[in-house]
């Protein structure tokens, strides 16, 4: 995987240094030359030291070929321009952070997948929307040692199966179920089908052999 960080304040640092030592492939941009150098001393990573809503920058940060863009500056106007920009590009993923409510309608509308209020940019919930795309939410726990997965069944391996045969393990517990149009706590013999939602309480290291298991 492949991801462009526009922004290198507190938010778009913190996302490239959790991207680079998870082992994905990071360019930074960034305009301030400050910046720009606190970033390059810190990463393992490109830091280009230019405007994100520049078409050379952009391009000279190869993204015909990333499949994420994170707009992460602190200001809204930067970030929907350069949404704008890349949606001319076969980018997978467009996430923005977006410091005024009113403004993430506009977002939407040119198709930014994912709209990130200030309440929401801490870089531990922006990596797992790019890193964990088939989990629909997710919430940090305490001190990062437990987490609720909000997870649509869609694996054949647990699809049928009784709810009391695969929960509770050492690592995860399936606390709350969506089924049929109604959200119950689910019983030993609810069988599970395609499509139902889970909510499942799971320690922070077993979180993607977890999602593997009712994912695809």
């Amino acid at each position: 995987m492949y991801v462009v960080i526009m922004g290198g304040g507190r938010v778009g640092l913190s996302l490239a240094s959790s991207l680079v030592a998870g082992g994905i492939d990071v360019t930074l941009i960034e305009s301030d030359e400050s910046l720009c150098s606190n970033a390059a001393a810190e990463l393992d990573a490109l830091v280009i030291c230019g405007n994100g809503t520049d078409v050379k920058t952009l391009e000279e940060a190869n993204i015909n070929d990333a499949d994420v863009f994170v707009a992460a500056t602190g200001n809204d106007e930067v970030n929907l321009l350069s949404c704008i920009l890349v949606k001319d590009y076969n980018i997978k993923k467009i996430v923005a952070r977006v410091s005024n409510p009113d403004h993430e309608e506009a977002f939407k509308k040119i198709g930014v997948n994912d709209v990130i209020s200030p309440e929401l940019t801490a870089a531990s919930y922006v990596e797992k929307l790019i890193t964990r795309p088939k989990i629909a939410d997710l919430v940090v726990l305490g001190k990062g040692n437990a987490e609720i997965l909000d997870i649509s069944v869609e694996n054949d391996k647990v699809i049928g199966k009784k709810i009391g045969d695969i929960s509770p393990t050492e690592n995860y517990i399936i606390a709350a179920i969506y089924k049929n149009k109604e959200i119950t706590i689910p019983k030993e013999d609810t069988v599970l089908a395609r499509g139902d939602r889970i909510f499942i309480l799971v320690k922070s290291p077993a979180v993607k052999a977890t999602a593997k298991m009712f994912t695809k």
